[in-house]
Formats: C-alpha cells, structure tokens, sequence
C-alpha cells in the first residue's frame, strides 16, 4: 500500500527517480530557472523549497557550526555539485530570509512538446539575481527627465563620425 506516500512515480523506479530529481534541483539552482514538464516541475518545486528552507535556517544559526555542517550535509544528500550547494548558502537562501515560504514559481506555458505532446512548465526563483545585461541600465534619465542613450550607441556613433572625416 501506498499510504501517504505523496511523491509523483512518473512510472520511474525509485533509483531512477531519485537521480532525475537531484539533477534536476541541481541544475535549477545552478540557472535559478528551468524549463521542464508540469508534473515534474510540481515535484521540483517541493523539494527544492525544502532545500532552500533548510539553507535559510542555517542562517540563523552562525554561532552553531555544526548545526550548519550537518544542515550542508542534508542539502548536499540532494545537490551533488558543491559550487551549488555553496550558491544556494551564499547567494540563494539570503534573498529569502525574510520570506516565509513560497521561494518558487511554476508557470504552465500551454505548449505541448512535439514528441509526446507533454505540457511543459516554466520553474523559476521568485526573487531572481539581476543578471549582467539587468545589471547596466539599458536607458538612464538625466536631470532633465530625458533619456540618455547608451554609452555603446554613442560609441558607435562617435566611430561613424571618425569614417566620415576620414573620407573627407
């Protein structure tokens, strides 16, 4: 019998499954956002909110080192690459201390994949790391309240002036 055992088969043996799952939370942390299948983006988002809870309690507990060994330890049963499991600690579960659940969100696409027609899901973080391109501001607003072009526009601009004189 199967009496509370909540955890989706997805007609996988348990050592099949357990694999699939802890590559997949790898690799969501690692990208912080994943496109895989509704069923298994469902079961992704439980554990890997269980992993993060688990890092963000270690946060708390900065006199107790041991506390936070064993709780690395836990994670790392789960996520076998340690640079993530050093992202999680560092990066990931800082972002979220002051939340209280609900670190991830699933967006059903609606598409179909061409193969086995399987809805496809979209899983991601809820508060996200600014990347590099968000990092540098596209359009920044002078004094005036007019938008500045981009330092690489006017580059461009500056180089094309350069060939014009020269062909003069």
């Amino acid at each position: 019998m199967r009496h509370r055992n909540n955890i989706r088969q997805l007609g996988r043996s348990h050592s099949h499954r357990k694999a699939m799952y802890n590559n997949l939370v790898t690799s969501f942390f690692a990208k912080e956002r994943i496109i895989t299948t509704k069923e298994k983006g469902k079961e992704l988002k439980r554990i890997s909110e269980k992993l993060i809870t688990r890092a963000k309690k270690s946060l708390t507990q900065t006199d107790n080192k041991a506390g936070v060994l064993h709780d690395k330890r836990e994670v790392m049963k789960v996520v076998k690459d340690e640079d993530v499991v050093k992202k999680l600690f560092d990066r990931i579960a800082p972002r979220f201390k002051d939340r209280k659940g609900g670190y991830t969100r699933l967006y059903l696409l609606g598409k179909r994949r061409a193969g086995d027609a399987a809805e496809m899901a979209l899983v991601e973080l809820v508060v996200r790391e600014k990347s590099e391109k968000e990092k540098s501001p596209v359009k920044a607003k002078d004094a005036e309240g007019k938008e500045k072009k981009k330092v690489k526009e006017s580059k461009k601009e500056e180089k094309k002036k350069d060939k014009k004189e020269e062909e003069k």
